[in-house]
């Protein structure tokens, strides 16, 4: 470190430092800001649209139910409140997400732990570091959520993007890239309504994923943070659903369905494999927060948990409804085409080829309209990419019917 010292008064000799050289580990030292972290500073702007965050609707939250519970545990039990936990997880509520997720998903057997995390970007981040080497391959997606991917690529791992269908990842693609790929260890997917292109993974690709994986002797990350969310179409089981080998981490949360800010997530898992993960976790965060805990449990138990999901399917299918009524009005007759949804908070826009997407996503900015590119889901942010994402859960009505009738004036204006 260089530094010089500056005397001042009284004798009183005082340090300052001038220059220091940072050397990062090679873990972080290519990383890059979260795209859509930076996006919502942009966003922040009271004058501006923001159609980029992912934020539940703000009329999704239980806020009285919540203070409610608050008070009650901090009266009741503050002690277990405020004291240490475990770092599995508060039992009451592990006990309950298991007998919900078996009765409800059929998902977790004998051979299967459940343990609670502090959001589910932590199972990923447990995932990562328990299973891969410097080196090692991680199969995914291609979009994918890109706070997944940048929790991957700070264990310098190698991310291989695999091609999306209207219903899931490409199985061609993906048995190819693993026939190339004999370092890969691990396959990322987020199989309901996908992030960020809201696509769902027919039972046909799930089940021919699993045997893919089975046979290059790869676990599986089944990302499911919106399954809940479905308000079009049947359910589709889950790829734990029928885990009979021990190869799919399941991670669960609850922060599109109850409240982001509390950071708690959930993760199923073979034991032996959760083993290490749990010691990683006490090495990270030492326990998810009592209070974070204790909120759902008692919500889940005392509360009409099942009433507060059908109450969220019908808010959010208003405003889809609402979203994809808008693209086909103001901005599909302007060239500019989009993905269906039945479910999930996201919807996926494709440009022309000729239209260069970054530049059309910064002429939004120009006209207070915020969108995250597309290419801030890729495993290569340089690759050519057409695509961008817009969320309708979290503006207004009004503010949505403004945002998407810029895009497709804008869209008039470029394209035509």
């Amino acid at each position: 470190m260089n530094h010089f010292l500056t005397p001042v008064s009284f004798g009183v000799i005082t340090e300052r430092v001038v220059w220091m050289d940072y050397r990062f580990s090679d873990k972080v030292l290519a990383l890059k800001p979260n795209a859509i972290r930076e996006i919502l500073k942009s966003a922040s702007d009271p004058d501006v649209i923001s159609l980029s965050a992912g934020n539940p609707a703000p009329d999704a939250f239980p806020i009285d139910e919540i203070r409610e519970i608050s008070e009650r545990i901090l009266r009741e039990n503050p002690i277990g409140v405020l004291q240490y936990g475990v770092s599995e997880g508060y039992t009451p509520l592990r006990d309950t997400l298991k007998r919900y997720l078996r009765e409800k998903h059929h998902i977790g057997t004998e051979e299967d732990e459940l343990i609670i995390v502090s959001g589910a970007q932590q199972v990923m981040d447990l995932a990562a570091k328990s299973f891969l080497n410097e080196g090692d391959v991680l199969v995914c997606e291609a979009p994918s959520f890109v706070g997944a991917l940048n929790t991957f690529r700070s264990y310098n791992t190698e991310l291989v993007g695999v091609p999306v269908d209207p219903d899931g990842m490409n199985m061609e693609a993906l048995e190819k890239t693993l026939d190339e790929n004999p370092r890969a260890k691990l396959i990322y997917t987020i199989t309901n309504f996908q992030n960020p292109s809201g696509v769902t993974m027919s039972l046909e690709k799930k089940k021919r994923l699993y045997a893919l994986a089975k046979a290059h002797g790869c676990l599986i990350i089944e990302d499911n943070p919106y399954g809940d969310l479905r308000y079009y179409g049947e359910d589709v089981p889950a790829i734990k659903s029928f885990d009979t080998d021990g190869l799919v981490i399941y991670s669960g949360s609850f922060s599109k369905v109850l409240a982001p800010g509390i950071r708690v997530g959930y993760m199923v898992a073979n034991k032996q494999a959760m083993s290490k993960m749990i010691i990683c976790k006490q090495g990270q965060d030492v326990h998810t927060a009592m209070w974070s805990q204790m909120l759902c449990y008692e919500y889940m138990t005392r509360y009409d948990f099942e009433g507060h999901l059908d109450y969220l399917r019908k808010l959010y299918r208003v405003k889809a409804d609402l979203c994809m009524k808008l693209l086909d009005e103001y901005v599909v007759p302007n060239g500019i085409t989009y993905h269906k949804i039945e479910g999930g908070l996201f919807i996926w826009c494709d440009l022309p080829d000729q239209v260069d997407m970054l530049d059309f996503c910064k002429k939004l900015t120009e006209r207070k309209v915020c969108v995250v590119p597309g290419n801030a889901f890729l495993t290569d942010g340089d690759l050519p990419c057409h695509s961008f994402r817009i969320n309708f859960s979290t503006p207004t009505d009004e503010d949505l019917t403004a945002g998407i009738k810029i895009i497709g004036a804008l869209a008039k204006e470029v394209i035509q």
